[in-house]
């Protein structure tokens, strides 16, 4: 019995601490939310201009957790709270999901990084 608990209690600590990966968003939603995103980070997430972070392929909970941050003031960027300033949790999800599973560009930091 006490084995029993046991597992049983380890099996819901488990499902709890990975709900949050498994709460994901709708990248078809998520495309359609993001197309004020488009004139600086580009439909496919691919910014040509340098001064704007390409998205594709960015960890979706990276890019949630950085959405929430301009949200609530913890990053600093009049544009970018002005954007997230009426998305719902579900909003970032999805747009998440959207810019997560699209392809990078970046496949290497070769000229990217100080001293090559």
């Amino acid at each position: 019995m006490k084995r029993a608990l046991t597992l049983l209690s380890f099996g819901m600590a488990l499902a709890l601490a990975s709900a949050p990966l498994l709460a994901s968003g709708n990248a078809a939603d998520g495309k359609t939310k993001a197309a004020a995103c488009f004139a600086c980070h580009g439909a496919d997430g691919n910014a040509v201009d340098p001064q704007y972070p390409r998205l594709a392929g960015q960890y979706n909970g990276y890019i949630q957790q950085v959405l929430h941050e301009y949200k609530d003031g913890r990053r600093s960027n009049p544009i970018m709270k002005g954007f997230t300033a009426t998305l719902s949790d579900q909003d970032i999800q999805d747009i998440a999901a959207y810019y997560s599973s699209l392809p990078t560009k970046l496949d290497t930091l070769k000229g990217h990084v100080q001293g090559d």
